[in-house]
């Protein structure tokens, strides 16, 4: 009987011990003749200047959210660390993991500096400038990008079906805005005015589970799934497409 793909990639991301922080750092990944299956098993350069950049994008929406709220400085800092590391706790809660900051806390003291680094950027109209440009909506985009596939992996380490590990994925993905909102008394934003956002992380998430389970190569899943959320979510955002919405008043309403 053969082993599905997916089996594989717990199998050996268990030897391997990929279950540290966002999936582990092993030597044998290193070796070209390595049977380990699994995307983070080196982090490169780039991806870690990402999932930093996208830390800082995360925590700066979540300073403008407090703002718009008229919250004090410790709202700011708290909304900030809300977004960036929401998602990958509500994450590793979900799978019984350790949850990945607790361990090394570099995520929420970068997103706390963040945060409050928006203040002074939002006096001096900065702040306006990275708005007019979208250069927050594209960083938060990549690195939203990145988080849900990377969340979407540790799923299937972990033991999670396909449909499961979909679910987790896009939670580590918009799961901090999604905190962000409800602390900040508001519906959640991906799940109001039709934003194609969340859904563009489920389209990523379920092609990486299903390239995974065709047996595609995993950095050509991984990459392939990072580029089908992002230039969703891009395309969809400037050509202001929308979901439908529904809306409905009640008789005598």
């Amino acid at each position: 009987m053969s082993t599905s793909p997916i089996a594989q990639i717990r199998a050996c991301s268990a030897e391997a011990n990929l279950l540290a922080d966002l999936g582990g750092l092993t030597e044998d990944a290193m070796n070209p003749s390595s049977q380990v299956p699994a995307i983070v098993t080196v982090l490169s350069d780039f991806q870690e200047i990402l999932e930093y950049t996208g830390t800082v994008a995360f925590a700066i929406t979540g300073a403008v959210a407090a703002g718009r709220k008229k919250m004090d400085v410790l709202g700011v800092v708290v909304l900030g660390c809300l977004v960036a590391v929401g998602g990958g706790t509500v994450r590793d809660l979900l799978l019984g993991r350790p949850v990945f900051w607790i361990k090394d806390p570099t995520f929420v003291v970068v997103a706390a500096i963040s945060a409050l680094t928006a203040v002074p950027l939002a006096r001096t109209k900065a702040l306006d400038v990275l708005e007019r440009y979208r250069v927050l909506a594209v960083l938060g985009s990549a690195a939203m990008a990145l988080f849900v596939v990377i969340g979407t992996n540790i799923a299937l380490v972990a033991g999670a079906n396909g449909v499961a590990a979909v679910i987790v994925g896009v939670i580590s993905g918009v799961g901090g805005g999604v905190i962000r909102d409800l602390v900040a008394d508001q519906v959640p934003e991906v799940l109001r005015n039709g934003e194609i956002y969340a859904s563009a992380a489920l389209v990523g998430s379920t092609v990486y589970v299903v390239l995974v389970e065709f047996r595609a190569s995993i950095l050509v899943a991984f990459w392939i799934a990072i580029a089908v959320i992002f230039t969703t979510r891009m395309i969809a955002f400037n050509a202001r497409l929308l979901l439908p919405t529904f809306h409905y008043v009640a008789p005598g309403g």
